[in-house]
């Protein structure tokens, strides 16, 4: 006796609150990374990021985003929402930790060895992460600027800004939504 072959629903059909996925967000970048006049038409300043809120799909928020030579995020996570970004043109790169950390009740953290990743992304190179991830993007580059997209489900309920120094990883600030619109 054969069994009949499984079938795949996605899961947006069975949960259809649960947004897109990151595979999904990391599909809309790379393709809105790649959309050459939507890139050059956003407005680059030489002292600060610049950035422009984009529809994402499915209830996502989504922001194109310039970065000047020299500049980063610092240390931050999602508050809870998943995401992706791709880098469009210039060259990024994304510093974060393999390692989940508690969301309430701490100030300050020792991180264990080996928990540091590193990875540079050139322009159509992106990468997809969980509601978990901790990390800065930093345009390293002292003449060029970096153009990047970013996608993120549910939209940001908030950002935990952390500094850093050494294995010590410091909870700075929590900030809201309207502190970055």
């Amino acid at each position: 006796m054969s069994l009949p072959a499984p079938v795949h629903t996605p899961a947006s059909a069975v949960f259809p609150s649960a947004g897109p996925s990151s595979a999904q967000l990391l599909d809309f970048v790379r393709n809105i990374a790649s959309d050459a006049d939507l890139v050059a038409s956003l407005p680059l300043d030489p002292e600060g990021r610049t950035w422009v809120r984009l529809d994402g799909p499915g209830g996502s928020e989504a922001w194109l985003i310039g970065w000047p030579p020299g500049t980063g995020t610092g240390w931050h996570d999602h508050g809870g929402s998943r995401g992706a970004f791709a880098t469009a043109s210039g060259g990024l790169t994304e510093q974060s930790l393999a390692v989940r950390l508690p969301t309430e009740g701490w100030k300050t953290l020792e991180l264990a060895e080996g928990v540091d990743r590193e990875r540079q992304l050139r322009p159509g190179q992106g990468r997809a992460f969980g509601e978990h991830h901790v990390h800065q993007v930093l345009n390293e580059s002292t003449r060029e600027h970096a153009i990047s997209v970013h996608a993120y489900y549910p939209p940001l309920p908030l950002m935990r800004r952390y500094s850093r120094t050494g294995a010590v990883l410091r909870l700075e600030q929590v900030e809201v939504p309207e502190e970055w619109q």
